[in-house]
């Protein structure tokens, strides 16, 4: 395969406000850092990492794209999200074993119910 998956770019206002909540999120480093970007990187290293870049305009519609994360457990990763700043998003979910949150400049992403690993 000639395709190596590099990042995941999010568009947002403050890329080093954005990025250092998500850094705290997910115990993540700081890889990269300029005036207008942040990259994060999972503390092992590798790839892809989060690449938050500053857009002019704010988010208006749900995201195309979102991350799902697998917690150990569920409520207490929901309960440490929001209290790090997260908010209950609504994306027409209804009533499943997930939960849609939105960081803190309003993009969705999921905690899933805990897996055993395979």
């Amino acid at each position: 395969m000639s395709l190596f998956w590099e990042e995941v770019v999010v568009d947002c206002r403050d890329p080093k406000v954005l990025g250092r909540w998500w850094q705290e999120a997910l115990g993540w480093i700081v890889v990269g850092e300029s005036d207008d970007e942040l990259e994060l990187a999972a503390a092992e290293g590798g790839h892809p990492t989060l690449l938050f870049g500053v857009v002019p305009e704010g988010k208006t519609v749900k995201n195309r794209l979102h991350l799902d994360f697998v917690p150990d457990d569920q409520a207490a990763e929901v309960g440490r999200l929001l209290g790090l700043g997260a908010t209950r998003a609504d994306v027409g979910q209804r009533d499943v074993s997930w939960v849609v949150l939105a960081d803190p400049e309003g993009n969705e992403f999921c905690v899933l119910s805990a897996r055993r690993p395979s």
